[in-house]
């Protein structure tokens, strides 16, 4: 079942070969390994056997009070089979095979050429385009590439950025500017459908050919052709594109841009058939991630890495009433001044965003009207033509990702729009929901780590704080529009359920991963659904109190964050300590001020945050968590509360990560020097009273 979905998950999504049966049909086979899943664990949760060692007493005792609940699971799991039978002759019986779930070389191409520049571009009163917002930027970068200097050698420039932010527009400016200081230029575009292969070349050493090779007029007026080749161009083979190539170009000032290249092979193989002169010649290459760009251009170091910005407010409103009401020097209505700075705000900067909701507002004069827009920008983006250039766009950067990164990024929409995210919390709340893949010689930490560095480098999430020599992330988020297009997915998929909000109204027949996004209406709505199945719950600025007090009801849940839950009392934790299954807890920054110390019983517990709580210290059950890999604690009424442990740490021993921690036993020292797998500790030794009793001792 998992490779099938693996298979459904590189299909070809933006080729749209994927039809709706096989969409359906693999949603079923998606229910059913959720279904498996929770069989597996409802064993392990009610049916778990007696530790070794237990005697034939015990374990009779055990199978016996135990029977009626293996009696339900065989229930469970026949009809599970029937259900696999079922979807299998439903797959017979229609046909869908192998072909239909082909992993796909590679998706159908958007022209970013075309939606990044009508984006940025409007009619100017001279009947010329004027380029929005990167006037600034082009001339910088136009300046750096039209240098001339004493190295003659071919460079590299790049350009990188996040889908729709202008990329492929600040390149035609650049172009634009200095079509009279080279002798050659040409614009093409490589797409994701580029994968290297002789086809793909000869494909773009045509394209180049095309319009290096142009039909020019003299002096005179007269049309000619400095070389003869635009007809012969189509019947070359590679090499003689190539020699072609290095013929026309290889003592000339040529200026070429490779526009939207999405690996690193990709860009070798273009490279390789291009001429490298000493005339300054330049290349121009953008593209969506930073490893490629820092690839591609002649120095990282340098200038030649140019990291594209958003818009500021001050263009991002002009581009917005340019395109809302036809003119630059508009005036919005007081009554929509509101909602335009609240979609403004969305957008974060993003042209292609400010143009398409702009455009589609236009049709929309009244205030109710743009209200519905800003609620529902999402839903709008599936459905409204005027917007769908906009979603291919920024879909084009997830259907890109390997499977792998996709349940990654999907995981991204439990998170609110605009919530900064501490990278702690991302990286082993993936751990602990199963999206991070064993690698042998690396940690799981390790692997997560770089999973969100390729994620950072693909622009699909941006660092907001960084820290060290290394500028190592400490938090992030993800830009409202990307936000918008992984909540359709998670939605699609049966990811996540989401509740509060934007989202009142929503209904769910299965939940596996809750998120509740504040006040007391999302607490409500989730109190009358079935939460026997969710795995992971999320509360942000949770206020009510009756979905807390179902936490009884979340058997299976492996993720519980109720960080910043104004909600949460004493009372709650017992529940909490009956989560057998439980491997990320966090009561972060809430009025708690009690641990029961039934804690110690959730033995898959690999996260415990007690940060900035009311409590005065921990339960000595805690050290029976030898699972355990963070272990967070402060109070946050007065900074001198420290956990002051009793012996028996040292059982402990996958523990990394240790805040906050007291010693006024020197054994309990020696049992945290035998923790080998630790990397962070913050331990308070007091000193006073230590070098009170050496004076004391005889």
């Amino acid at each position: 079942m998992n490779a099938i979905l693996r298979m459904h998950s590189e299909a070809d999504d933006g080729g749209g070969d994927v039809d709706h049966f096989v969409r359906e049909w693999t949603k079923q086979v998606r229910e059913l390994a959720y279904d498996a899943e929770d069989c597996v664990d409802l064993y392990v949760f009610r049916i778990r056997c007696p530790r070794r060692g237990a005697g034939v007493l015990v374990r009779s005792r055990r199978i016996l009070a135990t029977l009626f609940s293996r009696r339900a699971l065989a229930g469970d799991i026949n009809g599970l089979c029937a259900r696999a039978v079922a979807i299998s002759e439903r797959h017979a019986r229609y046909g869908v095979n192998r072909e239909a779930l082909r992993r796909a070389p590679f998706f159908a191409p958007v022209s970013g050429l075309a939606e990044s520049a009508r984006a940025l571009r409007r009619r100017a009163a001279n009947g010329h385009d004027e380029f929005v917002g990167i006037r600034g930027q082009a001339n910088t970068l136009a300046g750096k590439v039209g240098a001339v200097g004493t190295d003659k050698r071919l460079k590299v420039f790049s350009i990188v950025g996040f889908g729709g932010l202008g990329k492929t527009t600040l390149a035609m400016e650049v172009c634009r500017q200095l079509e009279r200081a080279f002798q050659r230029l040409a614009l093409v575009s490589v797409s994701q459908a580029f994968d290297g292969r002789k086809e793909d070349v000869e494909g773009l050493l045509k394209r180049v050919l095309r319009q290096i090779v142009k039909v020019k007029t003299n002096e005179e007026g007269i049309r000619t052709e400095e070389h003869d080749l635009v007809s012969e161009v189509d019947t070359m083979d590679l090499d003689g594109l190539a020699h072609t190539v290095e013929e026309l170009l290889g003592n000339k000032r040529y200026l070429i841009v490779i526009d939207d290249v999405w690996t690193v092979a990709a860009w070798d193989a273009i490279v390789s058939r291009l001429p490298e002169n000493t005339c300054d010649s330049r290349i121009i290459v953008t593209t969506r991630i930073e490893t490629v760009a820092k690839a591609c251009c002649s120095d990282v170091g340098g200038d030649y890495l140019y990291p594209l910005k958003p818009l500021n407010s001050e263009d991002s409103k002009e581009l917005f009433l340019s395109r809302a009401f036809g003119s630059k020097d508009a005036y919005c209505p007081q009554e929509l001044q509101g909602e335009m700075d609240t979609i403004l705000r969305k957008c974060g900067g993003l042209p292609l965003a400010i143009v398409s909701i702009a455009s589609l507002l236009t049709s929309y004069g009244s205030k109710d009207m743009w209200e519905r827009v800003c609620r529902s920008i999402g839903s709008h983006m599936e459905s409204h033509p005027t917007l769908e250039g906009m979603r291919q766009i920024l879909t084009l950067s997830y259907n890109h990702l390997p499977h792998h990164l996709k349940g990654c990024m999907m995981y991204l929409s439990i998170f609110p729009e605009d919530y900064v995210i501490h990278i702690g919390r991302l990286l082993h709340r993936w751990i602990a929901e199963g999206l991070v893949e064993e690698k042998r010689g690396l940690t799981s930490l390790e692997v997560a780590e770089a999973y969100l560095d390729e994620l950072m480098s693909r622009s699909m999430i941006d660092a907001v704080t960084s820290t060290g020599q290394d500028q190592r992330a400490l938090e992030c988020r993800v830009h409202d529009m990307m936000l918008e297009v992984m909540v359709s997915k998670s939605l699609e998929a049966n990811f996540a359920s989401l509740l509060g909000r934007q989202y009142e109204g929503i209904t769910y027949d299965r939940i596996r991963r809750l998120s509740i996004h504040g006040g007391e209406h999302g607490s409500m709505a989730a109190g009358q659904m079935n939460m026997q199945h969710a795995r992971s719950l999320s509360t942000f600025n949770l206020e009510g109190h009756k979905l807390l007090d179902r936490l009884g009801e979340f058997s299976l849940l492996t993720v519980l964050d109720l960080q910043d839950c104004k909600g949460l009392q004493n009372k709650h934790m017992r529940d909490v300590c009956r989560m057998y299954l439980l491997r990320y807890l966090s009561v972060k920054n809430t009025h708690i001020t009690l641990l029961p110390p039934k804690v110690g019983e959730l033995e898959h517990l690999q996260t415990l945050d007690a940060m900035h709580t009311g409590l005065e210290g921990l339960p000595d059950t805690v050290t029976k968590l030898k699972k355990l890999e963070r272990l967070l604690f402060t109070n946050r009424n007065d900074y001198r509360v420290w956990w002051l442990p009793s012996r028996g740490l040292s059982k402990m021993k996958a523990l990394r990560e240790l805040v906050r921690i007291g010693i006024k036993d020197v054994q309990v020292a020696r049992e945290i020097g035998e923790l080998q797998q630790m990397r962070v500790i913050c331990i308070y030794i007091d000193l006073m009273k230590t070098l009170s009793a050496s004076f004391a001792a005889p």
